[in-house]
């Protein structure tokens, strides 16, 4: 019998894992995990985390993400999928859709795509937003005031009232 002070096996706590796809490393194929997914290297396939995942500056992607947070200090071709929260660091170059319920994009992050800000319902297909705030062509975080209530950083579009806010900050 274990006492309190003792630690227990870690073993079946799939949450706390965490995978670590290392710099010069290549994976062909679709990736998933219960825990977290850290890119280092080059992913061709689907990305899906129960957890987060976490694109280093580094890192690079070639198809889509889903997860519950991610961190995104690399390079992503494909739709990402964030049911709780998304990182965009200054590193950053994502072409494709970005559905989130929270979006950050840090001054110099670039997006080249949709970005869908709200709500995400799940589904079997593609992700639904119920309080869209939607932003299209290309936007970028080296400009704006890093306030909230503004589309992106610096693109002057208004926002539905009651809607979650991109933000974006200066480092």
């Amino acid at each position: 019998m274990a006492r309190n002070d003792e630690i227990a096996p870690t073993t079946g706590n799939r949450d706390a894992a965490i995978s670590i796809i290392g710099p010069g490393m290549r994976v062909v194929g679709d990736c998933e995990t219960d825990g977290t997914l850290r890119i280092e290297g080059n992913v061709s396939g689907t990305v899906r985390a129960g957890k987060a995942v976490v694109v280093g500056k580094d890192g690079e992607v070639e198809g889509d993400i889903v997860t519950q947070d991610a961190i995104i200090g690399g390079k992503v071709n494909g739709k990402i999928t964030a049911e709780s929260r998304l990182e965009l660091q200054a590193t950053c170059t994502v072409e494709g859709e970005v559905f989130a319920r929270r979006v950050k994009l840090d001054e110099g992050g670039t997006i080249n795509g949709s970005i869908h800000i709200g709500e995400i319902k799940k589904t079997t297909s593609s992700p639904s937003i119920s309080a869209p705030t939607t932003s299209s062509s290309s936007t970028s975080g080296s400009s704006g005031s890093g306030t909230s209530g503004s589309q992106g950083s610096g693109s002057g579009s208004g926002q539905k009232s009651g809607a979650p806010a991109v933000t974006s900050s200066r480092n």
